[in-house]
């Protein structure tokens, strides 16, 4: 097989030359399969000689099919040729030739290929990260949430305020479908609830009545409106904290005790989740730089079918329905795709900003960083996945996913860090 190619706004186009064995190996294959599915008088099945095939079902059937198969057959070859990971499935126009024996066949495919951007800046990010080490802020939240537990509620004789617990009958007015119902329990501040939502709750009254409007941050979104009613309003009491609280509750010796029990568990904790969320921030700092006000719509529908499917996959592995998931979560399908399309956009942009940083730092996959990818995936038989993944023509993904997390790694050790105490800063601010 020989193949040329030539990319044009984004486009690559292909010209694929299969030669002339391949060709009769194809159509010799078709009139097997052609003898094999259908009733010639006269024959056994699968014994029809090839003039009588083309008496029955005209030659040109068998040789369209004959193209069809080879072309199909190619597709897996052409991709790992040509080391692309095509946004749709190739467009191969109107394929007006069919094969010939003995003859070359040439046809063109055309890909729609990634667009590539650059960024505004290549120099390291610079990034906040938490401290290392456990800070007694940390330890106080750590400790206020474990005492959340214990947690008490009374009636609160004033107005909605952060925090509070508040039932509220909530009328759908326009586009908030999915707030619609009486006697809906809602934490202020939580962040479940759009912003201006609790914003507008803020300051209301027991049987206070107030019309609340919003527009959803999602290009293209109309504005959303609910008449809201409160019917309770409660607040959150936490106990007071004592050594003997602390055994009676908890089975720590004292307070102290306790403290030093959380700051064991959350250094555990932060060992294993810092160099994740540093791998994040410095990813989500990087696609800042990507120089594009609006993602290719191909691209991003792309980026969004894959999360679709994988979060339905998710769904399915622990017996779940999009539709019961939805119930469960209070929100529309149109609010649930409307997220998507938001997580498909900065995943897409990630993606592409982290495509720039590798073409920029010229990085190379080679064959041993293939092969040690299978094994970081507990493949066995390495050799025979990779064959298989030649044969489906998935290689290239596997190539770009590994020149991706070489950009994360270059990304992750030069990153500029400044640690922030997150907790101390927020009590400042207070």
């Amino acid at each position: 097989m020989n193949i040329t190619s030539d990319v044009k706004d984004a486009k690559l186009t292909a010209t694929v030359t299969i030669p002339a064995a391949d060709v009769d190996a194809a159509i010799k294959k078709a009139y097997k399969e052609a003898a094999k599915r259908y009733r010639f008088p006269g024959f056994r099945a699968g014994h029809a000689p090839r003039p009588v095939i083309d008496n029955m079902l005209g030659a040109g059937a068998v040789l369209a099919q004959a193209t069809n198969d080879l072309i199909g057959a190619n597709e897996s070859a052409v991709l790992n040729e040509l080391d692309i990971v095509p946004v749709k499935s190739g467009d191969y126009g109107n394929i007006d030739e069919m094969v010939k024996d003995h003859e070359d066949y040439t046809y063109t495919i055309e890909f729609q290929l990634r667009p590539s951007y650059e960024l505004n800046s290549y120099d390291p990010v610079e990034i906040e990260m938490p401290p290392a080490e456990v800070t007694e802020g940390e330890i106080d939240a750590q400790i206020e949430m474990l005492m959340g537990y214990h947690a008490s509620f009374k009636d609160a004789e004033r107005a909605v305020a952060e925090g509070d617990y508040v039932t509220v009958d909530i009328e759908n007015i326009k586009n908030a479908e999915a707030l619609n119902g009486e006697g809906r329990m809602v934490v202020v501040g939580s962040g479940n609830l759009p912003a201006a939502f609790d914003e507008g709750l803020t300051g209301m009254n027991v049987d206070e009545s107030k019309e609340i409007s919003w527009t959803p941050e999602v290009e293209g979104a109309e504005e959303a409106s609910v008449k809201v009613t409160v019917k309770n309003i409660k607040e959150r009491i936490l106990p007071e904290l004592t050594d003997e609280f602390a055994k009676a509750s908890f089975g720590f010796d004292d307070i102290a005790a306790m403290r030093d029990a959380v700051k064991i568990e959350l250094d555990a904790d932060k060992t294993s989740k810092l160099p994740g969320i540093k791998e994040n921030r410095a990813v989500a700092k990087l696609a800042e730089r990507l120089e594009a006000e609006k993602i290719d719509e191909d691209y991003e529908q792309s980026v969004f079918s894959e999360l679709g499917q994988n979060f339905l996959q998710s769904l399915s592995g622990r017996g779940m329905t999009l539709d019961g998931w939805l119930k469960t979560a209070g929100m529309s399908t149109d609010a649930f795709l409307a997220d998507l399309h938001r997580q498909a956009d900065d995943v897409a942009r990630e993606s592409l900003a982290l495509d720039a940083l590798a073409r920029k730092l010229e990085i190379e996959v080679t064959d041993e960083d293939v092969d040690a990818e299978f094994e970081r995936a507990g493949i066995q038989d390495v050799e025979a996945s990779k064959a298989q993944f030649i044969a489906e023509g998935r290689m290239p993904a596997v190539r770009d996913s590994i020149r991706r997390s070489k950009a994360v790694d270059w990304l992750v050790d030069n990153a500029v860090v400044t640690e922030v105490d997150e907790y101390a800063k927020a009590d400042d601010a207070e």
